[in-house]
């Protein structure tokens, strides 16, 4: 139907006749599409001149030397204030720097909120890049900062400048928000729901305006169409077949059956069905926020949080061995052989090693508490927690997270060669 009528167009239309209005519907758009970049996009000229002059502080030897954070405020020339930029440093920053740093807490290193406010950019860059260098230097800040988070050896990142400027940008951009909470569900059902942060009000602005775009685009199509029909209609000489084209409307039918709306429609269900299946290739072996029901009810909060016993008590080979061990019920007994013995789940325990409170005797019909694995990694990984944890000097939350806060513990990362690496 499109053909025949682009054909009626190019013999009876005559194009010098729709200048004008083109010239407007042009002007209308350019408008609104530079008025949807000014909402986008701060006036990145007012903040590199409030940047610049912005002044700067002395570093106060006294303060770096006693290993706290000076408050340095540093050129902020150069760090970017886009949505893409802020965007480009939120993706390097989940990928790269997560395991050991957050924007408002300490985890393996020191929370990196107002970072650029602390150090200059340039110091920044050079301390991505390669800390080690920095620190061998005799940087008295670096070395501080170094000794401060027991030695922890920073990798060095191979980033471009602007890679760098750009997990800056998102780590100012940051600074003072709420963070991102996970919330474990109830019942082991191994379901842990992300809670991402509100997007920015200028986003949904941007989609409104989109919205409005479009729907202009439309009016003015039918716009064009009613009057180039209009027009048509008053041409002489048509033939019977371009009259019925002209009188006869568009067929809802017609455009549903036609070949391109059916091309369309295959396309986009054959996308959704591929990306479908990509995300679950990829999601295949993941178990984050695995969290299944165990058989006797044990609270990591309570004891590890409350009563701040080391996990190295109860996995004792976390420090010496491949893998962290799984408690024996002795170690459990330490403890419960007195302390809570009327609880139901330390019954269960007792049960299982023939254990009787009342003439405090161990009996012969024992059997193994079935605890249920939660963190599983494939075959072709190899993983040494000593290596890990003795050698490199990680904290347990690094890949296990609040563990001290879990009533029910889950799988918190993904385990992923991606997410470690």
């Amino acid at each position: 139907m499109l053909i025949p009528f682009q054909d009626m167009l190019n013999r009876y239309y005559n194009p010098a006749k729709a200048q004008g209005f083109a010239k407007v519907l042009l002007a209308l758009l350019l408008s609104i599409a530079f008025s949807a970049q000014g909402i986008a996009q701060p006036d990145t000229a007012q903040t590199d001149i409030q940047n610049a002059s912005a002044p700067t502080v002395a570093v106060d030897s006294n303060t770096v030397a006693s290993g706290g954070t000076a408050d340095v405020p540093a050129q902020e020339g150069g760090i970017p204030s886009s949505a893409e930029a802020i965007a480009a440093g939120e993706s390097l920053f989940e990928n790269n720097c997560t395991q050991c740093h957050a924007i408002n807490e300490v985890v393996v290193g020191p929370a990196l909120g107002g970072v650029h406010e602390r150090r200059p950019v340039e110091w920044l860059i050079k301390f991505i890049k390669n800390s080690q260098q920095v620190i061998q230097s005799g940087d008295q800040y670096a070395v501080n900062l170094y000794n401060q988070y027991n030695k922890t050896q920073m990798p060095a990142f191979n980033f471009k400048d602007d890679q760098i400027l750009s997990i800056v940008a998102y780590i100012k951009d940051q600074t003072g928000k709420a963070p991102a909470t996970a919330v474990a569900g109830g019942g082991g059902d191994g379901q842990v729901v992300q809670v991402s942060q509100d997007l920015p009000g200028y986003v949904y602005a941007i989609f409104a305006i989109l919205g409005v775009v479009l729907l202009l685009v439309l009016a003015v199509l039918f716009l064009v169409i009613a009057v180039l029909r209009k027009h048509l209609g008053q041409k002489e000489g048509l033939s019977a077949a371009d009259k019925e084209m002209i009188d006869g409307g568009v067929s809802f039918r017609q455009m549903v059956t036609s070949r391109p709306f059916l091309f369309l429609v295959i396309f986009l269900f054959t996308a959704v069905v591929f990306k479908n299946v990509i995300d679950g290739l990829y999601s295949i072996g993941v178990a984050q926020g695995y969290m299944p029901t165990q058989p006797i009810a044990y609270s990591h909060k309570l004891h590890a949080g409350t009563y701040q016993i080391d996990c190295n008590y109860c996995h004792t080979s976390v420090y010496k061995g491949k893998s962290a061990n799984i408690p024996s019920a002795n170690i459990c007994m330490n403890c419960h052989s007195a302390i809570k013995t009327e609880s139901a789940e330390i019954q269960k325990i007792y049960k299982a090693i023939d254990y009787d409170p009342e003439t405090l005797t161990y009996g012969t019909n024992t059997k193994p508490i079935e605890w249920v694995r939660i963190h599983n990694l494939p075959d072709l990984a190899y993983f040494n927690h000593s290596q890990h944890v003795q050698v490199a000097g990680l904290e347990c939350e690094t890949c296990h997270g609040p563990i001290k806060e879990m009533e029910v513990v889950y799988q918190y990362s993904s385990l992923t060669m991606g997410w470690c690496i």
